[in-house]
Order: structure tokens, then C-alpha cells, then sequence
């Protein structure tokens, strides 16, 4: 999954595209690249991020969408409804919701949902660490949330653990060495997982030398992604698609063999 940002502030700024005509192309450039799906958004998450408009949510995105729904399949990354319904007629077919609240909404629009743990939306200002339990909360609340879903008759679902979402560093790094153990309670359920860790703030504050700006995070966003893959998450959302398209190709011939 690659990351178009229709805005002026996410924190990686490499995918910001504030133009309609930018993000059009760099939606194409990721396709092209090998993304799978291409996730649009027009509201950064990120410590601070202004919020926006749903009005100015909406004409950011669709247009993107419009364009690039033709060339393969898009996602909106949005926590609104009215967002949502708009991507949806505009040619997304999964919803990204990091709020973990569209379930419902991706049942009437007979689309995909993402279902993300988060303790409070950056923006809002991140809640303490979680501590050891982090995988079982990240796992009841998920879960719980997929259930419900398909039973409102979602057919395509995925967890997202929700790094970096009202997680520290340590946090994030225990949910990633137990990530085996979420990808095989989901595919029990015959849920997938989503993750997505690319260049985010912990990658950065790790002790190799940092703290690392999000343009030099380059080298921990691909082995995350390449441990998750291995763990058997189904996607993983990247800003840089080329490089970790080489090493799903990679891990694709090594269970292969």
C-alpha cells in the first residue's frame, strides 16, 4: 500500500502533495512502482496536525481518487463519514480508518475496512505508554471491532495495530516482536493485517546513532517491513514502494523455497 498525502503537514515530507496534479502523479509513480493499492488521505495524523475540514477533506481527495481509481485500487484514509462516502463514489473501495469507527459505513457501502487501534489520534495528543499488556489490548480491541464488522457484513477486513498511535517506542517495538502472534489470531478468523510503520518517529529515537529526521528513516521503514511480511501481515503501508516492492518479492521466494 503506498501513501499519497493530499496535504501540507504530514510529517514525512516526501509524501506531501499539496497540488491535486502532484499527488495525481505520484499515485501514478506508485503504481507503476508496484504498489498494490495506493492509500489517499487528506487529513495528516501526525503530533499537532491541524484539523480539517471534512468540506476541504473531500475536495482534496477525490479528485485524487477520480484519477487514479482506473489504474488500480484505492483506498481513502480519512476518519470521517462524509469522507468516506465521497472516496467511495469517487472510486475507492477500502476504507483506511484509523479512528476505528466506519465499520457500519463500509457495510452500507459494501466496501473493505481497515480497523486500527490507536489510544488517541496523534492530533489529539497521545495518552501514556501502554506497557507489557500492549498486544493483548491491541488484539481484544481489533478483533472485537473485525467481529462486529462482518457481522454488519463486511466481507474484506484487516487489523492494523496501530503503531505510533498513543504508543512509545517501546510500545511499538513490543508490538512488533509478538506480530506473528496477531497475524495468526486474525487468519484464524480469516482476517488480514495491515501495518504501518514507515518512516514514523520511533524509527528515529531507536539507539543507533539518532534522533533520525523522517527523510533519513529510510533503512528502519524496510526492515520493519520486511520483519512484518515475514510475520505474515498481508499489507504494509509505505511511503517508498519501490524498494520494499524488491523485498516482498524477497520474502515471497524465501517461503517459497
Amino acid at each position: 500500500m503506498g501513501v499519497v498525502n493530499v496535504t501540507p503537514d504530514s510529517f514525512h515530507a516526501g509524501s506531501r502533495t499539496v497540488a491535486t496534479s502532484d499527488a495525481i502523479e505520484r499515485g501514478r509513480r506508485l503504481f507503476v512502482e508496484g504498489a498494490g493499492i495506493v492509500d489517499v488521505g487528506g487529513e495528516s495524523t501526525r503530533p499537532g496536525a491541524t484539523p480539517v475540514d471534512e468540506r476541504e477533506e473531500i475536495a482534496r481527495v477525490v479528485p485524487v481518487i477520480e484519477a487514479l481509481a482506473g489504474l488500480g485500487r484505492v483506498s481513502v484514509d480519512t476518519v470521517k463519514a462524509p469522507v468516506a462516502r465521497a472516496a467511495v463514489a469517487a472510486g475507492a473501495s477500502l476504507l483506511n480508518d484509523v479512528g476505528g469507527a466506519l465499520g457500519p459505513l463500509a457495510a452500507e457501502l459494501g466496501v473493505g475496512w481497515v480497523a486500527m487501534h490507536h489510544r488517541g489520534i496523534p492530533a489529539q495528543g497521545a495518552p501514556a505508554p501502554v506497557g507489557p499488556a500492549i498486544l493483548n489490548e491491541v488484539r481484544r480491541h481489533v478483533l472485537g471491532a473485525a467481529r462486529a464488522a462482518r457481522e454488519l457484513g463486511v466481507v474484506e477486513l484487516y487489523v492494523d495495530p496501530g503503531i505510533g498511535f498513543g504508543k512509545d517506542a517501546a510500545d511499538n517495538l513490543a508490538l512488533l516482536a509478538r506480530l506473528d502472534e496477531l497475524c495468526e489470531a486474525s487468519h484464524d478468523e480469516g482476517i488480514g493485517v495491515l501495518v504501518g510503520a514507515s518512516r514514523k518517529r520511533f524509527l528515529g529515537a531507536l539507539p543507533h546513532g539518532g534522533p533520525l529526521d523522517a527523510d533519513e528513516r529510510f533503512e528502519g521503514s524496510l526492515a520493519v517491513a520486511t520483519f512484518a511480511m515475514a510475520c505474515g501481515v498481508d499489507v504494509v503501508r509505505v511511503h517508498d514502494v519501490a524498494a520494499t516492492w524488491q523485498a516482498a518479492a524477497l520474502v515471497a521466494d524465501g517461503e517459497a523455497a
